[in-house]
């Protein structure tokens, strides 16, 4: 099975993007993060994806996840 990168949409004043960031570290889960506050075309691509203005947006192939509530 090959593991793929998870993609972390986030902007930097977000305490819930740091914490599932922090999260995916202690669990040694490789992504990919992609700050939406610098990047607008990423930021529309984000919204497509989950129809949310929220962050974080955490896409791991079909499956996209968003918000973070810890674990």
């Amino acid at each position: 099975m090959v593991e793929k990168e998870i993609t972390i949409y986030t902007i930097p004043a977000c305490p819930f993007c740091k914490a599932a960031k922090e999260d995916l570290d202690r669990k040694g889960i490789k992504y990919k993060e992609i700050d939406v506050s610098k990047d607008a075309e990423e930021l529309e691509k984000m919204l497509r994806i989950s129809g949310k203005r929220l962050v974080p947006v955490m896409v791991n192939g079909e499956n996209v996840t968003v918000g973070f509530g810890g674990t």
